[in-house]
């Protein structure tokens, strides 16, 4: 019966040739009957826009009294089932245009999707607005986004609903909750969860089924909460003394141990049904400098990678992590190219993809961070990430640039459709399971 549902209402979009069944809008203002229609923002410092804390650009302030609601004829249908991952991701996909496919393939905070300054606390109408005109994959939620347990549900239940009402299909929802120096609910005081231990404490215990207890823990709250993504753990091996940018954050330096642990942290975190994923391949540890100011440099050669660094994300390839991040790291002893290994293609397709078989999520770390945006265009920047083999580009100073370049480079001929397809069909899984 669901099935004969889904092929009326396929057919149906495709007697509208003048509207496009999936058309991307960019004019039409939405609604919101779920959430307050209220100002989506609150007064807040800088907004910290990277996955691991960049200071936000400025971003200009916007109208958020919407025009009057009226429901775009070309919304998409409610969401497909699962049972049959495949063929729904084929039904899906069919109906997508390229501007849709596109859209899938960034992951953003919400001022970045609606371009509106300070922090986003609800998800209403100027976000149902900038969600029709290019509907994103992901919405990543800082400290500033997250005040109460109320506040907090009912603006990721508003975005949630907003995408299913748009495509049919469900958005990520993440966060940065490793505990211990990177933690956006756990020990804020708003929230009655305590702080958590540093990884690099729970590391030094040598019981991995104490990560377990703690992945299970965060992975409760955050369900709870509504949130499906967590970008942890951390799995970078900390084999520079130097390094300051994971020395709380990892569970130690031998890689080894730190497969097992992240293996069980994360086993713990998807028991309560939200993803996990690691990062920053192929490994921050051996670094000094820090990639959110600039180019963070590793000297490793491509076999010294596969002694230690290589390790937890092996591991999590083969019981099939649904993320991992590739970082802005620069290799030069074991890469031709003079780009972070977020931006190559010889690290994030030769090896991640190819060599070692990895067939889920790549994910770049944020793309506002220095590493990037000191060295690399925007527009360029997002161009290299899709080329290099990433399936999601993660928090573009300005999304619109990047969208728009990525939209370019695919009908110019640069980027094929098929590599965009690869990368969608990939998402759109996920999201099945």
């Amino acid at each position: 019966m669901k099935k004969t549902v889904i092929s009326v209402i396929l057919t149906f979009c495709l007697l509208l040739p003048l509207a496009g069944c999936f058309a991307v809008h960019t004019d039409i203002p939405g609604t919101d009957a779920s959430v307050p229609q209220t100002s989506e923002t609150q007064p807040a410092p800088p907004a910290t826009d990277a996955a691991d804390g960049t200071e936000a650009e400025p971003q200009p302030e916007v109208d958020t009294t919407a025009a009057p609601d009226t429901e775009a004829s070309t919304e998409a249908p409610t969401e497909a089932p699962a049972s049959n991952t495949e063929e729904t991701v084929r039904q899906v996909m069919a109906r997508m245009t390229l501007e849709e496919k596109v859209a899938q393939m960034f992951f953003v905070t919400p001022e970045q999707l609606t371009g509106i300054s300070g922090y986003a606390t609800v998800a209403g109408k100027t976000t149902r607005q900038a969600f029709s005109a290019i509907p994103v994959g992901g919405v990543i939620y800082f400290a500033g986004n997250l005040q109460s347990t109320d506040q907090v549900k009912a603006m990721l239940s508003g975005m949630r609903d907003i995408s299913v009402t748009r495509l049919g299909v469900p958005v990520f929802l993440g966060v940065d909750e490793e505990g211990g120096t990177v933690a956006r609910i756990s020990g804020t005081g708003k929230f009655g969860i305590a702080a958590i231990p540093n990884m690099s404490a729970v590391g030094a215990s040598g019981d991995p089924e104490q990560a377990r207890a703690i992945g299970k823990q965060i992975g409760g709250y955050l369900a709870e909460l509504g949130f499906n993504v967590d970008f942890a753990p951390d799995t970078d091996v900390l084999s520079n003394p130097a390094n300051t940018v994971v020395k709380y954050r990892s569970f130690g330096s031998d890689g080894d141990l730190v497969a097992a642990f992240a293996r069980a942290y994360t086993e713990g975190l998807q028991s309560m049904g939200v993803r996990g994923c690691y990062k920053h391949f192929p490994g921050h540890g051996a670094t000094a400098e820090d990639s959110h100011e600039g180019f963070a440099i590793s000297l490793r050669t491509k076999d010294g990678l596969w002694e230690n660094d290589l390790k937890p994300f092996m591991d999590g390839v083969r019981f099939g992590v649904p993320f991992i991040m590739s970082g802005h790291i620069s290799l030069p002893n074991a890469v031709k190219e003079n780009v972070p290994a977020s931006l190559s293609y010889e690290m994030v397709t030769g090896l991640l993809r190819s060599e070692m078989r990895y067939g889920g999520i790549i994910i770049t770390d944020a793309l506002n961070m220095g590493a990037v945006t000191q060295n690399f265009g925007q527009d360029e920047a997002a161009v290299l990430a899709v080329k290099a083999g990433n399936d999601m580009l993660l928090c573009p100073p300005d999304l619109s640039v990047a969208y728009n370049a990525v939209l370019s480079a695919v009908r110019s001929g640069e980027i094929s459709p098929d590599r965009i397809d690869q990368s969608v069909e990939r998402i759109l899984r996920e999201k099945m399971k």
